[in-house]
């Protein structure tokens, strides 16, 4: 599986350590800067900005109990269970 082109995170992800990571396997973060950072990273405020549709589909994904408390005790069966939820999300 090839690495994302991108990756989008909250400040809480602004770390030296991930961001070196990232930069490992091609990756480009797209991390804002905490405000105690000294030397600030630049990043895309556009893309930033799509980040809510990504936690917003993952919310959406918790309206269904079984994925919110994960009662499946495998794995794979979790994993169904995820892609049902995620399939009915998107054809709603």
């Amino acid at each position: 599986m090839k690495p994302p082109k991108r990756m989008l995170g909250d400040k809480a992800y602004d770390s030296a350590e991930l961001r070196e990571e990232l930069d490992e396997h091609g990756t480009r973060p797209v991390i804002p800067n905490r405000c105690n950072r000294k030397q600030p990273f630049s990043f895309s405020k556009r893309l930033y900005k799509l980040r809510w549709r990504i936690e917003s589909a993952f919310n959406r994904l918790k309206d269904f109990r079984r994925i919110a408390t994960r009662y499946d005790r495998l794995a794979r069966n979790y994993l169904a269970s995820v892609c049902l939820a995620a399939a009915l999300v998107c054809w709603i």
